[in-house]
Formats: structure tokens, sequence, C-alpha cells
């Protein structure tokens, strides 16, 4: 039980991207981010300044800055600490108790929400699960949905076929997730381009700053 070492992978890049099913654009208007449980605990079982760690949060921060400045929505989840016996159901069987009291919890410092950002709990691996995220997300009038975060064949993979079950859009930004290893990071992107849009930091970000449809982006934005 618990979570597993991991080793240092490199991220992929453009030329590696598995092909996506779907042609959709993302549009400021209709889209909000979701970093996905990056918490101490399980960011922390990544490897220290080798990659894919640094890529990971500094695309996720990059990501943040222009979604913030376009005045999408941004959403946090996080696993809730110490969680009473049972609670976490049959997760617990496989990946044990789950986070723990103090720091563990908390969200990697570099990306620690900040005022007018949403902070869900997420009790299971799919953010929609047991969470008020679909009801976000309408409030918002939101039907794009950027994921990124950890781990990619689990929370990422889930969330994303969630999402496109309830007819939003999923973009799964491939060097914004991180896994327990190279291979199920491969895996996770090819299966999530069947129903999602699999893009780099770089492509989404151009994509967005394109759009003239957001009031808040300008000509030299």
């Amino acid at each position: 039980m618990g979570l597993p070492v991991i080793g240092s992978y490199p991220m992929p890049d453009g030329s590696t991207l598995p092909p996506s099913r779907p042609s959709w654009v993302v549009e400021p208007h209709r889209a909000a981010l979701l970093v996905h449980d990056m918490q101490n605990h399980l960011v922390g079982q990544l490897p220290a300044d080798r990659a894919p760690l640094p890529e990971l949060v500094g695309n996720i921060a990059a990501l943040r800055a222009l979604a913030t400045a376009l005045g999408m929505p941004v959403v946090f989840t996080a696993e809730p600490a110490a969680q009473q016996a049972g609670r976490r159901g049959l997760a617990e069987d496989i990946w044990g108790p789950g986070v723990g009291d103090g720091g563990d919890a908390a969200i990697v410092a570099p990306l620690a929400p900040r005022p007018g950002e949403y902070v869900l709990a997420n009790v299971r691996h799919n953010a929609f699960l047991r969470s008020h995220l679909g009801r976000l997300l309408r409030s918002e009038r939101r039907d794009q949905l950027i994921v990124c975060g950890v781990h990619a064949h689990l929370g990422v993979l889930l969330t994303a076929a969630d999402a496109f079950m309830n007819d939003i859009q999923p973009f799964v930004v491939a060097d914004a997730v991180a896994d327990l290893s190279a291979e199920e990071h491969a895996m996770a992107l090819r299966w999530t381009a069947r129903t999602s849009v699999v893009c780099t930091t770089g492509s989404l970000l151009r994509d967005l700053r394109r759009s003239r449809v957001s009031p808040n982006l300008r000509e030299d934005a």
C-alpha cells in the first residue's frame, strides 16, 4: 500500500503526443482551469529538482497566470487531511490512509491558492465525484475544462472522462501533468486523446492568447 517511489523521466513534448480525436479549440470565455491534487503529499513523491517536477510546476503556473489574466475560473482540488478510517473507501485498500495532518495536505507553495480561486475537497480520484465541481462550472457558464496536475492515469484521466460524459470539453495538458512513470503518463495521454484534446502548455497558451472573444483579452496580450 501507499505511494510508490517515482523515478525521474522527461516530460512529453509536442512531437510525441498522440493525435486527439476531438478538434475543439479552447476559448477563454468558455474555459476553466482545474489544478488537480497538487499537494505536498503527492507531488513530494516526484524527485526534487529533476524532471518532470520543475516542468510540471512551471507549466501549471504559466497556465494559471494567463487564466487569471483572462478572467477564467481557477479551481484546485485537494484530498482532505487525516480522513477517518473507511472514508477513503476502496482507495484505502490500494493507496493506504492518504494525506496526513500538517503541511502534507497543502498545495505546493509556488501554486498556493489565492483569493478568488476555488478549492474543492477531492475524496476520490475523479474530481467530479462527490464534489460540486459540475455545479460550479455551470454557475460560471463554462463548458470547457483544462486539466493539469497529478496523477495522469488516475485523477486526470478519470476527471477528463467524466467531463466528456457531462458534455464539458476536456483539454489535457500533456506537459502540465505527471504520473508514477513515463509509461503510465504516456498511456494516460493515449486514452484521454480519444475523448479530450491533448495539447502542450505552449500550444494552449498560444490558443488562449489568439482568442479575441474574451472581453478581458487585449490586443497586446
